[in-house]
C-alpha cells in the first residue's frame, strides 16, 4: 500500500512533469525516489552523489515549490544517496546514449593516467595551487570557477589540471569531462567554420560538465576565436559547469586578450606554480625513482636536485637519462655518468638562472621603482631609464630575441634596440653607469 510520503512525492512529480520539458524531467526528476517523511522533512534518495549535488544546486527550490503547491504547506527537502538503487530506465538510456560515450572518448582516452593527485609532489612552491585544484575536484563549479593556474613550463600545471579530470571522472562517473589544448580548440573551431559545422562545435564544447583548457595564452591576438571562446565560457559558467585554465603567465600579462575575457578569467581563483625548492626537487626525484623501481645513491640524487632547478620536467628527464644510460652499459650509475650525461642540461640551467623577470626585479630594486613600472606606459626619466637598463641586461645576459624582450616589457623590438644602443653609448662616458651595471650583474649572478 502506498505510504503517505510516497503519495505526496507522486503528486509533486506530476506537478513537475507539467512544468518541465520531458527530457529534463526524465533526466533529473525521474531519478528521485521518496524515502521517508520525518516531521516537515521529506527525505528523497538518488543513485549517486553526482545526482545529489546537482539536484541540490539546481532543482531544490523548484522541488520545494512543487511540494508547497500540492500540499499547501512547505517542506524541508533532504537528498540522500542510496548506492543500491539503479538509475530509472529513461534516465539510464539518455545517459548511456549521451554521457558515457563522451566520458570514454573525451576523458579516458585523453587524460594521462599518471597525472593524479596521488602522483603530485606537494611543496611550498605549489601547495596553494594543489589545494585549489583539489577543492575544485571535490566540488566542481562550487569551490572556484574558473580555476586559473599559471606558471612556467614544466612546473605541474597540466598535471594538476588533468588530476582534476581524473578525480571527477572517478567520483562522478556520469560527468562529461573534456581536456584539450587551446591550440586544439582553435583548430577545431577553424575546421567547424570550413565545414559549416559550428552548431556541432558549440554543442561539443557547451554541453560538458568540466572543461579543461591548456595554454590559454594561445588566445592572444585571435579576435574571432576569442569571440567564440567568450560565448563558450559564458554558456558553461551560467550553467554552473566547471572551467579550468592554464597559462604561462598571469592573465593581465596576456597581450592581445580582450578585456571582457580577462575579467572573466579573474572571476574565480588565480594561483601560481613556482619553481620547486631544493627539498621539493629531492622529494620528486625520490618519488620518481620509486615509480621506476630504482635505487640510486643519495649523493647522485642530491647532485641532480641541486643543479637542475628550472622545472620538474627537466628534473625527471635528467633522472631518466642517467638511469637509461647506466642500464644500457650494464653499470651502476656514478657521478661521472651523471656529469657526462647531463652536461648539456646543466649548461642550459646556468643560462636559465638569469631570467627577464629576475632582471626586471633586481633593476627595479636598484633604482627604487615599482616592478610594475617595468611594463607600464609611464615615460618619466626616473622610470624610463631603469627600464632601458633592464632591457639592455636582458639582451646581454639572456638568449631571448628582441621581440621576446619587447613583449616582456610591453614594447616592440625597435624600442629594445633603441634602449640597448642608448645604454651602450652612455657607458662609454658614464663611469657611474658602468659601476651600476657591474653591481647589477653581480647581484644577478648570485
Amino acid at each position: 500500500m502506498e505510504t503517505n510520503y510516497a503519495r505526496i512525492w507522486s503528486k509533486a512529480r506530476a506537478y513537475l512533469a507539467e512544468k518541465l520539458p520531458k527530457d529534463i524531467f526524465d533526466r533529473w526528476i525521474a531519478v528521485i525516489d521518496a524515502h521517508a517523511l520525518e516531521g516537515d522533512t521529506l527525505i528523497l534518495t538518488v543513485a549517486n552523489d553526482f545526482y545529489q549535488s546537482w539536484l541540490e544546486e539546481n532543482y531544490l527550490p523548484l522541488i520545494r515549490q512543487a511540494m508547497a503547491s500540492v500540499c499547501s504547506r512547505e517542506f524541508n527537502i533532504v537528498f540522500r544517496v542510496d548506492a543500491g538503487r539503479t538509475v530509472p530506465v529513461a534516465a539510464a538510456r539518455m545517459e548511456a546514449a549521451e554521457e558515457r560515450p563522451a566520458l570514454k572518448a573525451k576523458t579516458d582516452s585523453v587524460l594521462n593516467p599518471k597525472y593524479t593527485f596521488e602522483h603530485f609532489v606537494v611543496g611550498p612552491s605549489n601547495s596553494f595551487a594543489h589545494a585549489a585544484a583539489l577543492a575544485v575536484a571535490q566540488s566542481p563549479a562550487i569551490a572556484y570557477n574558473p580555476l586559473f593556474l599559471y606558471g612556467g613550463s614544466g612546473l605541474g600545471k597540466t598535471h594538476l589540471m588533468q588530476a582534476i579530470g581524473q578525480y571527477v571522472s572517478h567520483q562522478h562517473a556520469r560527468s562529461r569531462i573534456f581536456y584539450t589544448s587551446c591550440e586544439a580548440f582553435f583548430n577545431d573551431y577553424v575546421e567547424s567554420l570550413q565545414r559549416k559545422t559550428t552548431i556541432q562545435f558549440r554543442r561539443k564544447y557547451r554541453t560538458i560538465d568540466v572543461l579543461l583548457i591548456d595554454d590559454v595564452h594561445f588566445l592572444a591576438g585571435k579576435e574571432s576565436m576569442q569571440e567564440e571562446f567568450f560565448h563558450t565560457f559564458n554558456a558553461l559558467y551560467e550553467n554552473r559547469k566547471q572551467i579550468v585554465l592554464t597559462c604561462d603567465r598571469p592573465v593581465n600579462e596576456i597581450r592581445g586578450l580582450e578585456q571582457r575575457l580577462m575579467t572573466r578569467f579573474q572571476w574565480g581563483q588565480m594561483t601560481q606554480l613556482e619553481q620547486p625548492d631544493m627539498e621539493t626537487r629531492m622529494a620528486i626525484l625520490c618519488k620518481k625513482q620509486e615509480e621506476m623501481k630504482l635505487k640510486l645513491p643519495n649523493e647522485l640524487l642530491l647532485f641532480i636536485a641541486e643543479h637542475i632547478r628550472s622545472n620538474i620536467r627537466s628534473l625527471e628527464g635528467a633522472l631518466i637519462r642517467v638511469t637509461s644510460y647506466a642500464s644500457l652499459l650494464g653499470r651502476t650509475p656514478s657521478m661521472d655518468i651523471v656529469e657526462n650525461q647531463l652536461r648539456d642540461i646543466l649548461d642550459q640551467e646556468k643560462q636559465r638562472d638569469i631570467t627577464m623577470e629576475s632582471i626586471q626585479r633586481i633593476v627595479a630594486e636598484q633604482y627604487d621603482i615599482r616592478l610594475g613600472d617595468m611594463t607600464s606606459k609611464q615615460r618619466p626619466q626616473a622610470i624610463a631609464f631603469p627600464r632601458q637598463v633592464a632591457m639592455y641586461l636582458c639582451r646581454d645576459l639572456t638568449n631571448h630575441s628582441l621581440p621576446a624582450i619587447g613583449e616582456a616589457f610591453g614594447r616592440n623590438h625597435a624600442t629594445v634596440m633603441h634602449a640597448c644602443a642608448l645604454i651602450n653609448n652612455r657607458m662609454k662616458t658614464d663611469a657611474e653607469l658602468r659601476q651600476t651595471l657591474a653591481v647589477l650583474r653581480q647581484r644577478l649572478s648570485r
